[in-house]
C-alpha cells in the first residue's frame, strides 16, 4: 500500500465558501484512483465529485524523501 495527499486546486469553485467543506486527505491505498474513491467517499459539502476530479484536486503520493515540514495539520477552534 502507498500513502496518498489529496488537496483542493486553489480557484476551483467546490470549496467557496470555505466552512463545511473537507480541505485534505491522507490516505492508504494501492493506487490514486482508489484513493480518490476513498476521499470521495467521505467527502463533505464539496462534493464527491471534487476529490474524484484532477481538475478540482490533487493527488499525489507521499513519499518519505524531500524537504523537513509539516505534511498535513489539523486545527480547530471553539
Amino acid at each position: 500500500m502507498k500513502l496518498w495527499i489529496l488537496r483542493p486546486i486553489e480557484g476551483s469553485g467546490e470549496w467557496d465558501p470555505w466552512y463545511d467543506k473537507t480541505f485534505g486527505f491522507v490516505i492508504r491505498a494501492e493506487c490514486e484512483k482508489d484513493a480518490r474513491a476513498i476521499a470521495a467517499e467521505r467527502h463533505s459539502d464539496e462534493g464527491k465529485t471534487a476529490w474524484e476530479s484532477d481538475e478540482s484536486s490533487t493527488c499525489k503520493m507521499l513519499l518519505d524523501e524531500g524537504d523537513a515540514g509539516i505534511v498535513i495539520q489539523d486545527s480547530r477552534w471553539a
